[in-house]
């Protein structure tokens, strides 16, 4: 099932952005080979997957890529592929025989996915990098903090994931999509820089108009405003406001029981922090459940601060199947839905090299030449 039955993947192993966009791909329905280092292979019981999530919904390959007949086993999957992700820095593919001039000899049709921090060109495109670094360079980290404090590197959502990994998912499908018409693959170059610049868009937009300012704290939804921030209760959890429109204001103040107080207009900056101040004193006086049993579904534009753990348990959540049970792990499900093509999580987190056999022999390696590849510890 999945809108991307039928697709083939090949991915490099990496870690973050990359394995990210893999992990949409087969959540979407895709068959996922995953290529793991043949020294990384160290066994493990099928019935215990690993723990890292983002491998999920692909089997795995071990291939020693210093051997020739390892790299030679890559191609002849590239051949068969539709699409190949990597995430090295620019040039380490060329190095190892995989690079796109390579692979798009043997497979013209191949979509040839490339996930970097830096990019693919450019001063700093070998520079080594984490996603605190490239949204500090896209002007992203900068806008993110309270006031009078340092900027607050944001987990590493905006540059690994947001993005970097979707990005390059986008521009795979982008690929794709293009593909159906020329008949051509091509190579898409997804920065981690570049994605965080485009979730900027809409604030670079409010600077130009004057609304926003680069002092963090200030703005409307950098927690700024008195009606856009969360929120301590008596018993220590935290919700979150969100009442930006005049309506849904008037609600939160309804509320609150400011509804009939003498207040200064809502958009009038200078009352912000006092009308802050008088806010966190009202929601201290209740706990998180209490201010859910007044707020929550209401047009107040409120929910809970949840933890990772309480989140699943939540009503909408749950019954929306939010999140999933998969190898005996509780985690998200795949996103977005489908009205017709419903996507699932196929199977665990693979060992590295589980399934070296199984998938040459899917893709069309004869027996014999497996075997003689095993014994040159070419896969592994």
């Amino acid at each position: 099932m999945g809108p991307l039955q039928g697709v083939r993947v090949i991915e490099i192993a990496g870690i973050g952005p990359g394995p990210f966009a893999a992990m949409m791909l087969a959540d979407m329905g895709a068959e996922v080979v995953r290529i793991d280092r043949a020294d990384r292979v160290r066994g493990g019981d099928p019935a215990s997957p690993p723990a890292d999530l983002l491998n999920r919904g692909r089997r795995s390959l071990a291939v020693d890529l210093k051997q020739p007949d390892g790299v030679e086993t890559v191609l002849r999957l590239v051949e068969k592929a539709d699409v190949i992700l990597e995430g090295f820095r620019p040039g380490v593919m060329e190095r190892l025989g995989l690079g796109p001039d390579v692979c798009q000899q043997r497979n013209p049709r191949l979509v040839y996915g490339r996930m970097t921090g830096f990019g693919q060109s450019g001063p700093m495109s070998q520079a080594a990098g984490h996603d605190i670094n490239y949204i500090a360079l896209a002007g992203a980290l900068h806008a993110i903090g309270r006031k009078g404090e340092k900027p607050l590197a944001p987990l590493n959502l905006v540059g690994d994931f947001g993005g970097g990994g979707m990005l390059l998912a986008f521009g795979v499908l982008a690929a794709l999509v293009e593909r159906g018409t020329s008949g051509q693959g091509q190579v898409v170059d997804a920065a981690m820089v570049d994605g965080a610049a485009v979730l900027m868009t809409m604030m670079h937009g409010m600077l130009h108009s004057g609304f926003w300012t680069e002092s963090r704290g200030d703005n409307l939804l950098d927690g700024g405003a008195h009606f856009y921030d969360t929120f301590e209760t008596s018993d220590g959890g935290y919700v979150s406001i969100g009442s930006i429109e005049p309506q849904f204001y008037a609600e939160l103040l309804e509320l609150t029981g400011l509804g009939d107080a003498d207040l200064p207009p809502q958009m009038d900056r200078s009352a912000w922090p006092d009308l802050k101040r008088k806010l966190e004193g009202i929601f201290l006086t209740k706990t998180r459940d209490e201010w859910c049993e007044i707020m929550e579904g209401t047009d107040v534009c409120f929910a809970p601060v949840l933890t990772m753990a309480e989140a699943p348990g939540h009503a909408h959540n749950a019954e929306r199947g939010t999140f999933v049970e998969s190898g005996g792990v509780v985690q998200p499900g795949p996103a977005p839905r489908f009205s017709r093509t419903p996507p699932k999580l196929e199977r665990p987190p693979a060992h590295a090299g589980q399934h070296s056999e199984e998938i040459l022999r899917d893709w069309g390696i004869p027996a014999d030449e497996i075997a003689r590849l095993k014994e040159a510890k070419a896969i592994a």
